[in-house]
This record gives structure tokens, sequence and C-alpha cells, in this order.
């Protein structure tokens, strides 16, 4: 294997994903990780705090068609918490809750309501990324140590990023469980109708950011400075604006791209903006949204709204303009049948995308899920941003939070 080859993860073989499948989905480049300070594998896992664990990874069982592989709890020794894995393809939820009334969890619950406590990242070597980020500035949670039970052993440590965030450092090549020490083999038991697909997506196509006025570029440097992702992309001004409401937005990348974290902070305008009401309901900064990629937006979004899943509204104007069909020319599905499901389509140089956006997910108006289906397009759907953040504002406004 060349050094610029991509090596695939243990979860992304037992999906049955290769290279050119990465490539394709989530917009996966070669790089070289000889010289990287703070090489990262991939996303290891996305690990939420919810109000009822038990329920949410039933939700995300029933409804996004994930697959339970292992439990963590009362049952299992654990008496003040649960914790639910599930898996789709190499995409993996941790769904945390607190049962003893002294949970930790549960404090954290009543300050951000349902949310991403962590974007825990699998790395080759714990320690090198922990002894550079300290050396860079970073603040460290959890110092390096060992984890084992019969299944092997697991080397972890964690760093902070914005808010109450962490970025959980992983390396399970010595591990062959199935989460981690603590947890056992768990099993989905909802049945899928006749027909379904194996699964509704693929991978996590990249995690946003919403950090305070005055701080994106602060993480950004962070970014660059202590784990060495580089800046993927930019989105000021007039981008990323209505008449009423304007955010900015600069994107970070790990060098093969598997790993991509867009980071926005609100601008001033004449109401608020999407950021804003995000800070104000979460307390303070935290993961918006989760990008995830699929191979089949269209029979993800059926399936999705067959199940009760509620997406931003698309006015029948944007697909009707002229404009649109000469900017994204030729794509494989009709423009008819993208305005059916409220689908939205953009084009770069590389290629193009469609993408939709879900409603927020939880009783505060915080984190949602957009689905992603990249052909070639290496970018996060800029032509679409006005169009998506007028449906935003819509729908703050029947909140009264615009």
């Amino acid at each position: 294997m060349t050094a610029n080859a991509v090596e695939l993860t243990p979860e992304e073989l037992e999906a049955g994903l290769d290279a050119e499948q990465l490539r394709r989905l989530v917009g996966l480049v070669e790089h070289d990780a000889a010289g990287d300070p703070f090489p990262v594998i991939a996303q290891d896992a996305i690990v939420f705090v919810v109000g009822n664990a038990t329920q949410a990874a039933q939700f995300y069982q029933a409804v996004f068609g994930m697959e339970l592989v292992a439990y963590s709890g009362p049952e299992t020794g654990r008496r003040d918490r649960k914790a639910f894995v599930l898996r789709s393809g190499s995409c993996r939820f941790v769904i945390k809750g607190g049962v003893s009334p002294d949970s930790p969890l549960l404090d954290h619950h009543r300050r951000h309501g349902d949310g991403v406590v962590d974007l825990a990242l699998e790395v080759p070597d714990v320690d090198k990324c922990i002894a550079h980020a300290r050396a860079t500035g970073a603040t460290v949670l959890e110092e390096p140590n060992d984890v084992t039970d019969e299944h092997g052993t697991v080397r972890r440590a964690a760093i902070a990023t914005y808010g109450e965030t962490r970025h959980t450092l992983v390396d399970r090549s010595r591990y062959h469980g199935p989460y981690l020490p603590g947890f056992v083999t768990a099993q989905t038991r909802v049945q899928r109708p006749e027909g379904h697909p194996k699964r509704l997506f693929q991978a996590l196509d990249h995690a946003v950011g919403n950090v305070e006025l005055g701080k994106m570029d602060e993480w950004v440097g962070f970014y660059n400075r202590v784990m060495g992702f580089e800046n993927m992309a930019e989105f000021v001004g007039d981008d990323i604006a209505t008449e009423y409401s304007a955010l900015m937005s600069k994107v970070v990348a790990s060098g093969n791209h598997r790993v991509k974290f867009p980071l926005n902070e609100p601008a001033i305008a004449k109401k608020k903006s999407q950021i804003d009401e995000y800070l104000e309901f979460y307390g303070g900064p935290g993961c918006q949204h989760l990008a995830l990629a699929t191979n089949d937006i269209l029979t993800t979004v059926d399936i999705l709204r067959s199940n009760g899943v509620e997406f931003l509204n698309t006015p029948d104007s944007y697909y009707d303009d002229p404009l649109l069909r000469e900017r994204i020319g030729k794509v494989r599905v009709p423009v008819e049948e993208l305005k059916k499901r409220g689908i939205l389509v953009d084009r770069d140089e590389d290629g193009y995308l469609l993408q939709i956006f879900t409603k927020p997910q939880g009783d505060r108006p915080t984190v949602f899920f957009e689905f992603i289906e990249r052909h070639g397009s290496l970018g996060f759907g800029k032509g679409n941003f006005k169009a998506l953040f007028e449906s935003l504002e819509r729908e703050q406004d029947k909140r009264g939070n615009l």
C-alpha cells in the first residue's frame, strides 16, 4: 500500500464499502499522513446525550433504519446511565441517557437538551496526538489510558473543543469487541418491512458546529494548529445571507477529507439567525447538524417521510427558476422528482450534489440532520444557501424566534 492509498477502517470493511464508494459518498481524497502531526483515521462515533436514551435509540432504529450493535447500562454494571450503540454503514451513533438522579448526564441535558457531547475520532497513535495537542495549547480532558476486557484493549484520551463538546481519541487496533470495554453485544428487534433497503445512509459526511459571534476564526485556528486540519471552504457575506439574517461559515477537514467540520458563527443582520436561535436554546456553542451520506437520496427521503420525519419545505419557485436548471445542468434525477420531495441540488466545478434537511429532531430548535448524495462535488451546497436559510427563517418565525 502506498503512502497515499486509502486505508479502510474495520467498520467500513464490515459495511461493504470500498475506497471508490467512499470517494463518491463523502468526497474522500488521497492524503499522505507520513508528516501529519495529528493523524486522524476516521470519525469513530457521534455521542449524544438525550433525555430518554431508551426511546431515542428505538427512534433511530425504527425511523432512521439504524442497527443496534452494543449496549451498556445497569444490567451490565453501569448503574448511573444507559448507552446504546447504533450503526448504519460506517456511521456510529452512541445514545446516552442518565438513570440515577445524580447522573451528570442529566445535568448536561438540563443545560442543553438533546445534543452531541462528543465527536469521537479514531487515531493510530493516541499519545502522539495528545502530546501535539498539549504542545499547541489544547485542553486535555482525559489523559491517555487503556481500557481492557476479554476482547482486547482500547487506548483513549480526550481534548476539549467548542462549548462543552469534546473529541475523544480512540485507538481500537487491539480491540475486537462490539464497541468499547463495558459494552455487550446487542441486536435490533425492529422488523423491517419487505423490500426495505439494508440501510438508509452509509456514512457521516460532515458535522457542523455553531459558535458565538467572533469565535469562528478562533476555532478554525484551533483545528489548523492542534489537529492539522486544512481549510476547505469559506462562506461569508452575500454567500450566506438573506434579507433578514446572516451567518459566516468556514470548513476545516482532515487531510483525507474523511472528517469535515464546518464551523458557523452569527453575523449582524435585521433579525435573529438560525445560529443565534441555536446558541440561545442549546445554551452555548455545540454541534448543530449532522450530514449523513446516502447513495440513493430519493429512497431514503421516501422512507424517512413515511416514517414520520419532517423536512424543511422548499417553495416550487426554487425548481421552476430557469436559472437553476441552467446552472445545474443534467443530474441523475429529473428535477420534477426532486421537486416532489423537496430535495435541493447544487453543482460546482467537480460535480453536483443532492441534499435535504430535516426539521429539528428534539423539543428544542437545535439539532437536525442533512441527507446528502454526492456526484463528484466536494462542496456543501453553496447555491442552495439562500433557499435553505429562507426555509429555516419560516420555521423560526412559526416558533416566534425570528
